[in-house]
């Protein structure tokens, strides 16, 4: 897989923050041996569908799905954060990855 890099079209309005995303954030936290990035996309998923970060949500369910999880895995952690994280949450969640996983399929 590619490395993960921030949009580069950002870094002509917020450069450092183009050059900490890709330094450390994916330069350090995501190459980390204590997780594996198939690891590290479940928690990432996760936290963005607790949370309704579903603009965040978008790439990174590709990046899951591209770090080796299956798209019933991720249907598996969003049914089971709906108890945790809220119903709307979830339905949000499971809707964008419906989506990609059509697009994929095509």
């Amino acid at each position: 897989m590619p490395k993960q890099s921030a949009p580069q079209e950002l870094a002509g309005i917020a450069p450092k923050l183009v050059e900490v995303t890709d330094e450390v954030l994916f330069g350090d936290v995501w190459e980390r041996p204590g997780l594996s990035p198939r690891d590290r996309s479940l928690v990432t998923v996760s936290v963005l569908a607790a949370l309704y970060r579903a603009e965040q949500l978008d790439y990174h369910l590709g990046v899951a799905l591209d770090n080796g999880l299956s798209v019933e895995e991720l249907s598996e952690a969003i049914t089971h954060l709906a108890f945790y994280a809220g119903w709307p949450n979830a339905m949000t969640a499971i809707t964008r990855l419906k989506r990609l996983a059509d697009e994929r399929a095509a």
